[in-house]
């Protein structure tokens, strides 16, 4: 580990601090389901600038050394050093576990059987059923046609009134993600999002809120009919072929699945956000046209570039702002129990370590500069990295591939980018809109 000294302790001041300009910013813009007021809100003050020059200011104060900070009855360190970032999530789960209290809180008000809040025995199975189903690795996935197929038939309409919005891309990126992962059958099936988008508003607010059993129930009841279909072309039909089930009952299986849906979500978010950044730099969007121009979208494509272009979205503007890991047992750190937080929005947008850090640089992921980078986290790292980080990479390029294939178009409203101007620290994507010739 690169920490073998004592945390340093940080002031009373600067642990308020970094409640009030890191966390609750962060809190209320919602962790796991978006609140739009909030984002709008975090956007027009730019919140995350004051997040980021507070960590630096901490990190040459007190060192680049993990910063523990002073909460009472808790153990709490923040990571201020990218080595940290790259060495703690390389020891997961043990002895940091993605498993921490509160995730568990958070995530169990519609996922309490969900990989990433599962214990050290239950983890490695679920872990293992998740990359078996969801192909970590394979740029392509197996049903890569099918999906593709999907993505084009629902992306072809978007354009139809010249204008696009965030609630008219939502509602195709939603028929997207439920055909992908549940069937053709429910393509139209909202209720299954709706319920679910209600559970992840209780989730924002973790242990503060009472758990709503019986919407659950009914969520996890809806989403089994689907999976139980295993209609061919879905994510479904592979999690019927998947191995030899052992203790993969089906609520265990709608709990995985309800995670993806809920990762689809930020998905749409990155896709958006990367597509205002190809309508506000010329230089990116020409290499993009070049990439799709001969390109047959009907055929299941890689699109390296526009994958750069999603991965430099979620750089930008993280969509997991809070990393946390949660020690099982005593380290450098501290005692067994210990929370670390990693604030991903100073890491990716560090101006003391990286030259490009309020620019757009798709680049970066397709020389290695972003690959030698341990703080570089857009799908978290490590052995709990994402393992649908591939597919979702896929279908992101994909549509972005379909929206910008022969079409001029411009950033209409919501935010004011381009090269010539250091991009926004925060990024509301419900306000964007879009018009095209």
């Amino acid at each position: 580990m690169a920490t073998t000294t004592e945390p340093a302790i940080a002031s009373v001041q600067d642990t308020v601090r970094v409640a009030l300009r890191v966390v609750l910013p962060t809190l209320a813009g919602g962790v796991i389901k978006r609140r739009p007021l909030g984002l709008a809100a975090a956007q027009k003050l730019q919140l995350d600038r004051p997040a980021v020059r507070l960590l630096c200011r901490l990190r040459s104060q007190y060192g680049p050394g993990p910063l523990r900070l002073r909460v009472p009855g808790r153990t709490i360190d923040l990571a201020l050093s990218g080595d940290d970032v790259g060495d703690v999530l390389a020891a997961a789960p043990v002895p940091f576990s993605p498993s921490t209290k509160e995730k568990r809180a958070a995530l169990g008000h519609f996922q309490p059987h969900g990989v990433l809040v599962s214990g050290a025995v239950e983890r490695a199975p679920r872990r293992e059923f998740n990359e078996e189903v969801l192909e970590p690795g394979k740029p392509l996935h197996d049903l890569a046609g099918p999906f593709a197929a999907a993505i084009g038939e629902e992306a072809a309409s978007l354009w139809d009134g010249g204008t696009l919005d965030w609630d008219t891309f939502t509602v195709a990126w939603w028929r997207i993600v439920r055909r992908v992962t549940l069937g053709e059958s429910a393509a139209g099936d909202d209720g299954l999002t709706d319920m679910l988008a209600r559970l992840r508003k209780d989730g924002n607010w973790a242990y503060a809120h009472l758990r709503r059993d019986r919407l659950h129930d009914q969520f996890r009841t809806r989403l089994i009919g689907h999976l139980e279909r295993a209609e061919p072309g879905s994510l479904a039909e592979a999690i019927a072929a998947a191995g030899p089930a052992g203790e993969r009952t089906m609520e265990v299986v709608a709990d995985q699945v309800a995670h993806w849906l809920f990762a689809f979500d930020a998905a749409g978010i990155v896709t958006f956000r990367a597509l205002a950044l190809l309508a506000t730099h010329p230089a990116a969007r020409e290499r993009a046209d070049e990439e799709v121009a001969d390109a047959d979208l009907t055929v299941p494509g890689q699109f390296p570039y526009l994958r750069a272009c999603a991965l430099e979205s979620v750089r930008l503007w993280p969509t997991t702002p809070a990393l946390l890991r949660e020690s099982t047992a005593d380290t450098a750190w501290g005692p067994a129990g210990t929370t670390v937080l990693i604030f991903t929005p100073f890491f990716h947008r560090d101006p003391e370590s990286l030259p490009y850090a309020d620019r757009f640089e798709p680049g970066i992921w397709l020389d290695g500069s972003a690959a030698a980078n341990p703080a570089l986290v857009p799908f978290s790292a490590g052995p709990a990295i994402c393992p649908g980080r591939d597919l979702v990479l896929f279908c992101a390029s994909t549509m972005l591939a379909w929206l910008i294939k022969d079409r001029r178009f411009e950033l209409a409203s919501g935010a004011v980018l381009g090269p010539e101007r250091p991009l926004p620290a925060t990024l509301d994507n419900f306000h964007l809109k879009f018009s095209t010739a």
